[in-house]
């Protein structure tokens, strides 16, 4: 039997830990590692155009199934394109494993063709990043950098010499069983009693949530029913926590709606779950504040506490919820609740004033008929900007959708690239990218990615013709409109073009019968939605020094626009309220 090379060993770890394609370009340093996945039946190879696509793809994949992915790069340039969508797997806890390929080792530190330097580039971004530089390091070091990625959920970077790859693999190397899922932490009773005490003392607790209550939906119902708390919640925990909740107060932040904001700041203790909530000015700091979270390393950095429980959400709750004395006064809830319910009757008038009739077309409108003609169990991929405001808005999460965005990072171009990697793992699925024309048009390279592999992504392209997001951030900054202006052609005949089903919708009385063709469709589509530029319009209270960068960072007041099914659900909620 033939002895294995460091590529081959790479190649069979990946598969040990789980991993089942690697993302990335094919080139040089590369090329030994491209080889072996070749001739191994476990892992297949998935050419994308754009290196940055095969980072974002691989970080959909982690977070669609919360297993280890991967991607690569060439040497130099090849692996210096996949930061980008690197930073955003690492500041969505995405495990993912990076292959940087390396010049030959004997040429590092002399100004090579091609050299940089991808121990030290991608250090900010990655729980782990070190370089094989001997075959001996095989395969302790690729373990370690596995563990790394699912253990701290985020990224761990190989850096892999080409030489290096094509060398024998050690002999008797030692090889261990692998970490390939992350443990539940439970907090130590002591914080547990203590919480329970805060708990008890206060009259007024609002429960804000955030990604980290994923897998906890029953127990925050429980524990929001117990002590007769309204929930608010982040953008990120809103296919977690907002569907059968007949606590929801809304979102909070830039792109929040309903009753979230004066729900924090009305009452006497909030407890953050599960939430790197960024933007501070938002919460409040006069009151309380309690949070709960895997990381420690979060806890605080946002806003000062009074207690913070390191410990993951679902089992706080099932250890908290029996602790702490059942609340009859459910005034502040049903208060809340109020003002959420008439919050959302305000501004859904925005969205119901002749919008099937008005040219070009409300995007309010289209992220409303897409949500309704959309699977139960559709995933979505969300471009950064103006996308993020209609699926935070219209969106209607229920236990089995997924909706994954550059969040966190906020990177243009995520959606299309992140819609490949949910697609891969299960080509069945319903994968919709709700995507920005200038978003779209910076990796449109990659629409080509669709049709080579055949995946049935949905691109429903909100065509506005400028970087809608930087236009409103100018205009609330006092600064006209410079250099946002995109001169489009016709998406549709461009995707036709490629071999791929597309659309192009100028009149609202077009688009459902368009979505329903295109939903139906067993390939790639896209459908191209000409969209009305001037759709939002702004507050009069905002003012330019509340401008920083994606956030308003000094008012509850956000974006005027409609709210979709979620005033249903918020006027259900108020029916439901105990009578005296």
């Amino acid at each position: 039997m033939a002895k294995q090379n460091v590529a081959e060993q790479f190649v069979d770890l990946l598969a040990r830990a789980g991993v089942k394609r690697l993302y990335g370009v094919v080139g040089d340093s590369l090329n030994p590692v491209v080889d072996a996945i070749r001739r191994n039946a476990a892992i297949d190879w998935v050419q994308v155009r754009h290196e940055e696509t095969a980072a974002f793809a691989a970080g959909a994949e982690a977070q669609i199934t919360g297993k280890l992915a991967a991607c690569a790069g060439s040497c130099g340039p090849g692996n210096l394109h996949l930061i980008n969508g690197l930073y955003d797997a690492h500041r969505s806890m995405a495990p993912v494993l990076a292959l940087a390929s390396h010049i030959p080792s004997s040429e590092i530190g002399l100004g090579y063709f091609q050299e940089t330097h991808p121990e030290q580039l991608f250090r900010e971004c990655s729980h782990y990043c070190e370089m094989i530089s001997n075959p001996q390091q095989m395969p302790r070091l690729v373990q370690t950098a596995i563990q790394h990625a699912v253990g701290q959920g985020g990224v761990s970077v190989v850096t892999l010499p080409g030489d290096i790859a094509s060398a024998p693999a050690p002999e008797k190397a030692e090889e261990h069983a692998l970490v390939t899922s992350r443990p539940s932490v439970r907090p130590a009773d002591a914080d547990i009693d203590k919480l329970a005490r805060m708990i008890d003392e206060a009259e007024r607790v609002t429960l804000f949530c955030g990604s980290g209550t994923a897998g906890a939906h029953t127990e925050v119902m429980e524990f929001a029913e117990r002590i007769k708390s309204p929930i608010g919640h982040a953008l990120r925990g809103k296919e977690w926590i907002q569907y059968d909740n007949p606590y929801d107060v809304g979102m909070s932040g830039l792109l929040g709606y309903g009753a979230a904001y004066e729900a924090t700041h009305e009452c006497d203790l909030l407890i953050l779950l599960g939430t790197d909530f960024p933007y501070n000015a938002f919460l409040p700091d006069d009151v309380r504040i309690v949070q709960v979270d895997i990381r420690p390393e979060r806890l605080g950095r946002r806003s000062k506490l009074d207690l913070a429980i390191w410990g993951d959400v679902r089992e706080t709750l099932t250890c908290l919820t029996p602790r702490v004395r059942a609340k009859t006064d459910r005034r502040f809830l049903d208060k809340m609740l109020k003002k959420h319910a008439d919050a959302l009757e305000g501004v859904v008038k925005a969205y119901t004033r002749k919008v099937e009739k008005h040219t070009p077309i409300h995007p309010e409108y289209v992220a409303s008929v897409m949500d309704e003609l959309a699977d139960d169990d559709a995933v979505f991929t969300v471009d950064t900007g103006m996308c993020n405001v209609w699926a935070a808005r219209y969106l209607s999460p229920n236990g089995r959708r997924r909706v994954i965005g550059s969040f966190s990072h906020g990177s243009m171009a995520n959606a299309l690239p992140q819609a490949i990697g949910a697609q891969f793992v299960d080509r069945n699925r319903q994968v919709i990218s709700m995507s920005g024309d200038g978003g779209f048009s910076m990796l449109m390279g990659d629409f080509l990615t669709l049709v080579q592999h055949d995946l049935p992504v949905k691109i429903v392209l909100f065509n506005n013709s400028s970087l809608g997001m930087v236009e409103l951030e100018m205009m609330v900054a006092g600064l006209p409109a410079y250099g946002t202006t995109n001169h489009n052609p016709d998406f549709a005949a461009i995707a036709r073009a490629a071999g791929a089903y597309g659309v192009r919708v100028e009149k609202p009385r077009d688009l459902a019968g368009a979505l329903k063709d295109a939903f139906k469709h067993k390939g790639p589509a896209l459908v191209d939605v000409v969209t009305d530029p001037n759709a939002l319009s702004i507050p009069p209270k905002i003012k330019a020094d509340m401008v920083t960068g994606f956030a308003l960072s000094a008012s509850k007041i956000v974006l005027d626009g409609g709210v979709g099914r979620m005033v249903q659900m918020a006027r259900s909620n108020l029916r439901n309220m105990p009578r005296p």
